[in-house]
């Protein structure tokens, strides 16, 4: 999966087109195989993402280890949340269904 991910990203590049997330990976919650979810990391906070790729409108929240877990939302196909935690003990672990 990393590797096509990788050769799809680069594919995109090299014709000028955007890239999907730089961090994508598969989902750790327990939110469908259609959901795509990545992080973005900075200097003083980490943001976790979930975008509803499925056919259907989902309820989904973004999965933190070591705290809370980010706020229930109603995600229509095509849709994307985020949470956003300081950094440090916190790691994202993906998206669930609530």
């Amino acid at each position: 999966m990393r590797k096509t991910l990788t050769t799809l990203a680069v594919a995109c590049c090299a014709l000028g087109a955007a890239a999907a997330p730089a961090q994508a990976m598969a989902p750790a919650g327990n939110a469908p195989s259609c959901v795509v979810v990545w992080q973005t990391t900075g200097t003083i906070t980490k943001t976790g993402y979930a975008r509803n790729d499925c056919s259907r409108t989902l309820r989904l929240k973004i999965v933190w280890a070591h705290g809370t877990d980010g706020s229930c939302h109603t995600v229509r196909p095509g849709g994307t949340i985020w949470s956003k935690v300081p950094r440090g003990v916190r790691n994202f672990d993906g998206a669930s269904t609530c």
